[in-house]
């Protein structure tokens, strides 16, 4: 079976090869990483048919020009419009296209809010696994490509493929997805503590009602931010530990500094809370000069909130699995919002032919 194979003609600001993260090994001080926004990632997996921890290319701004050398395979791009084309032709985020070769793939750049996003092609990008993982992590020089961003002249091909590719071809998600909710928040959800206790009443107090904006020292390892000094109650050094995903440190001078995919496994400043996956994923999508405040949230409610993305996941797969095709602007396929017929094709096996009928299963109750 062909599989698509891509040559880089220019990178791109950063483009480099992104999964899920490589977990499991922070007590060796290797860096997790991965997706800076998983749940873009996901959902455009999950509309090719991939599994959820396939690896794409994560587009920074500005996307890279990619020449088709092999065609097979289908391709989307997950996550806010930066401006994707192929051969001349505007594909909006979200769409499922089936390039050729000999086609061009580029960017004009973002078109709204939202910097990063996804190119997800069938199969996944094929790069060796290191330590379970195919993610860049530029500092370490591990994974993805040699462990760096993309250059001129790599070659980039496809994994194995779901033998049913071709059921997505020309699909295209309509309606709302996490990004138009989660683009439009200038709130940051925030988890209390570990080291609440070391920062006095006026520091939380103007930690939670300042407006914080982004700084240019912001990349993959952490987001600098500016505004109003955080006052601790004592020093804000501690014992080492371990950083988690959205911590939020303090250093001395009282600016907080957000840690992002690229963070390191431990570290030594007082963390006065830490971000929701969620409020992560958001912040991901900021430029510097955006501003933000801070809200305190339970476990809880962040754990609803992954709970409501799992509901547009399994919404997806079910409308790629079970979709009733009409026309559409560009000669594609909606994704239907609404019960869909029994859907009907022919297999053929060698000399045989078989006709199957799909069927919608009696819900479970419970």
């Amino acid at each position: 079976m062909a599989r698509l194979k891509l040559l880089v003609k220019a990178p791109g600001l950063l483009t480099t090869v992104q999964d899920l993260g490589r977990w499991g090994h922070q007590d060796k001080g290797v860096s997790v990483g991965g997706a800076m926004d998983p749940f873009s990632l996901r959902l455009g997996n999950v509309m090719l048919g991939n599994s959820q921890e396939a690896s794409a290319l994560e587009v920074t701004i500005l996307g890279p020009s990619l020449d088709v050398l092999e065609e097979g395979g289908a391709m989307l791009f997950a996550g806010p419009d930066l401006g994707m084309m192929v051969s001349g032709e505007i594909i909006p985020p979200w769409k499922i296209v089936t390039p050729r070769k000999g086609d061009v793939i580029s960017f004009r750049g973002p078109i709204g809010p939202g910097c990063r996003g996804y190119i997800c092609v069938s199969g996944g990008i094929q790069v060796p696994l290191v330590m379970g993982s195919r993610s860049t992590h530029v500092r370490s020089r591990l994974g993805g490509l040699e462990g760096r961003p993309l250059k001129a002249g790599d070659i980039i091909p496809s994994g194995e493929m779901d033998p049913l590719w071709e059921s997505g071809k020309g699909l295209v998600f309509n309606g709302p997805t996490h990004l138009d909710q989660m683009l439009g928040e200038r709130v940051l959800e925030v988890i209390p503590g570990p080291q609440e206790h070391m920062f006095t009443p006026k520091g939380l107090e103007t930690f939670y009602s300042s407006e914080y904006r982004v700084s240019d020292e912001a990349d993959r390892m952490g987001y600098r931010l500016e505004g109003p000094a955080i006052e601790h109650a004592g020093g804000a050094d501690i014992i080492s530990d371990p950083i988690p995903l959205g911590a939020i440190q303090v250093p001395g001078n009282g600016t907080p500094i957000v840690m992002m995919a690229d963070r390191q496994t431990s570290g030594g400043y007082t963390k006065i809370g830490v971000l929701t996956t969620w409020s992560c994923a958001r912040l991901s999508q900021a430029l510097p000069g955006e501003s933000f405040r801070f809200r305190p949230v339970r476990v809880e409610e962040a754990v609803d909130r992954l709970k409501k993305f799992n509901e547009l996941l399994r919404y997806a797969n079910h409308l790629r699995a079970r979709y009733r095709s009409r026309p559409y602007e560009g000669g594609c396929h909606e994704l239907a919002r609404h019960p869909i017929e029994p859907v009907s094709f022919k297999i053929r096996v060698q000399e045989n032919s078989f006709l199957v009928t799909v069927t919608e299963g009696a819900r479970e109750k419970g």
